[in-house]
């Protein structure tokens, strides 16, 4: 797929919704360490990789993303397990694959983050690159439609990133997203519509921002993306309530311990489906083109999002109707036991 094409599918108001957010749904589900962070289910469990893209697909998302985030060298490095680097990025990307030709949807390769960069190190440079080179060639020899990168703090990673998706990608097009870590600017000094500005200019087919910040505060951030950008921009926030204060999850305290909140606590700072509803709608009006949820994402999130971009994916079969609620619905279709005190009492009324 060229980038000409990826193009296409933008023009008229096309949009591609997208599901991420593989590692915490896989921790939450005890199938995965927090701390590490490593997709070690890829080959440990790969039935369940394969189930959760197809419920991802079923909720709406229109690509499928090979699961090889953080399953780079420097992470498999640090739990002993570097050996199985090829085989985990094989792995993954042939379950992608598979469930994006069986359900007609993108497959998207992916690589991030290394967590050694360092902009003042150009001995590291050459690390990181020849780290992206290897999950590169392995996404093309997948056949996989566009390479994701994504979760860069520092603009220098991200143009590293990019330029190895040029050099090895074989005309696979490159989305680009960098993470908003609690100011307005990259951590090299940047401004985030300027750093977009600069990867769409190098040649990245679609750039924004991904994971670390919430809906809230990764908005105003998109609204100069969107003015500074020509082409399409991107916008995967997490699922969790930033603001102005803590404008990312890492930097969330829990109302009750007083305690930093990532990761142990963050369920009880989860976004609402209202919230995210209303996150979908911003997007839509501000002509994001390529939308979805990070860190925290799961179905019933992902089906909302779907739905404002005026898409029905299966799931919205069973999308909420509360007409049918006992307490909330229309009484007069009731059985005429109905009791209506019961209703009232679960209601607190």
């Amino acid at each position: 797929m060229d980038s000409d094409i990826f193009q296409d599918l933008f023009k008229n108001g096309n949009a591609l919704v997208v599901a991420e957010g593989y590692l915490f749904e896989f921790e939450r589900r005890g199938y995965l360490r927090a701390g590490a962070f490593v997709p070690e289910v890829v080959t440990e469990h790969p039935e369940l990789v394969k189930q959760l893209h197809e419920e991802f697909v079923h909720a709406g998302s229109d690509v499928v993303l090979a699961f090889t985030y953080y399953g780079h060298r420097e992470k498999l490095r640090l739990i002993g397990k570097e050996d199985q680097l090829e085989v985990i990025n094989r792995k993954a990307l042939d379950i992608a694959g598979e469930v994006a030709r069986a359900t007609g949807t993108l497959f998207a390769g992916n690589i991030c983050n290394t967590t050694i960069y360092r902009r003042n190190d150009p001995d590291t440079f050459q690390i990181v690159r020849d780290m992206f080179k290897e999950q590169v060639v392995w996404a093309v020899e997948a056949g996989v439609d566009f390479i994701v990168g994504e979760t860069f703090g520092e603009f220098g990673e991200a143009m590293i990133a990019l330029e190895v998706i040029k050099e090895f990608g074989k005309g696979a097009p490159a989305v680009i997203t960098l993470a908003a870590c609690g100011k307005d600017s990259t951590m090299d000094g940047i401004p985030f519509e300027d750093a977009c500005l600069q990867l769409e200019e190098a040649g990245a087919a679609v750039v924004g921002l991904n994971c670390a910040r919430g809906p809230k505060s990764i908005m105003p951030l998109m609204a100069k993306i969107r003015k500074t950008c020509k082409g399409p921009i991107a916008c995967l926030p997490v699922t969790y309530r930033t603001n102005d204060e803590f404008p990312t999850m890492q930097s969330l305290i829990d109302p009750e311990t007083k305690k930093q909140a990532f990761p142990y606590n963050l369920p009880a700072q989860c976004s609402s489906r209202s919230e995210i509803e209303e996150f979908a709608k911003e997007c839509r009006d501000l002509g994001v083109e390529y939308v979805g949820l990070c860190c925290g994402n799961c179905s019933h999130y992902l089906r909302v999002v779907a739905e404002i971009y005026g898409r029905s994916p299966p799931a919205s079969k069973f999308s909420p109707d509360m007409t049918q609620h006992f307490m909330y619905g229309d009484k007069t279709k009731f059985h005429r036991y109905f009791h209506e005190e019961t209703a009232r009492a679960f209601q607190c009324a």
